[in-house]
């Protein structure tokens, strides 16, 4: 059975896997990584706000840390919608 699955799929995959077909589904898991740096930034975040009102005294050095970590994650959800519109456009 699975052999015979199998067989018909990879007869309709020159079809299916086009190139125009696999563009917008490339696009759209590229844009995922958006997803994936919004929840580490809110993370994140929380848990500077939570060691910020465990040690009011290092809110400067958390701060700082903090916004590199936050410019680290954002560039990746940048990477991800870059590459997403040069899959588009290209």
């Amino acid at each position: 059975m699975f052999n015979q699955l199998f067989a018909a799929v990879m007869a309709l995959a020159p079809a299916i896997l086009s190139e125009a077909n696999l563009a917008p589904i490339a696009s759209a898991i590229a844009v995922f990584t958006g997803i994936g740096a919004g929840f580490g930034m809110c993370f994140a975040t929380a848990k500077a706000v939570e060691s910020i009102a465990r040690q009011p005294e290092a809110h400067n050095k958390i701060r700082s840390t903090l916004i590199i970590g936050l410019a680290l994650a954002e560039t990746t959800a940048i990477y991800g919608a870059f590459i997403a519109l040069m899959l588009i456009i290209l």
